[in-house]
């Protein structure tokens, strides 16, 4: 696979899963106040989850959901706002991996826990 075709692939499948998080929280919460934005590092795509809803500071309430690394495709829970968790959960690139990520996503993150 070219990198041109394997960037594609890959953020066409990154925001396939966004849509799939969004539908779920707008499913239970029948709100569109859940957002997620993609900010592309040099290792990884970091997931970003924000609430638009404002706190009493009149901020937004922000929290990574997901790492993914941008060469293997490989999705990781956060350890921190910086890092990753060191065991890979799902992998985009891979047909069945992906196909499982879509359909175990939800917008809080469970899927993404090791069982």
């Amino acid at each position: 696979m070219k990198l041109d075709e394997h960037i594609q692939v890959l953020e066409a499948r990154i925001d396939a899963l966004i849509d799939k998080l969004t539908e779920n929280y707008n499913k239970n919460y029948h709100s569109n106040d859940l957002v997620f934005d993609v900010v592309r590092g040099t290792k990884y795509y970091k997931l970003i989850q924000r609430n638009l809803k404002r706190n009493g500071l009149g901020t937004e309430h922000g929290s990574v959901h997901a790492f993914i690394h941008r060469q293997s495709g490989a999705v990781y829970k956060p350890a921190s706002w910086k890092a990753p968790a060191k065991h890979v959960r799902y992998n985009l690139l891979d047909d069945v991996s992906y196909e499982t990520c879509l359909h175990n996503a939800d917008w809080a993150g469970g899927y993404l826990y090791m069982k």
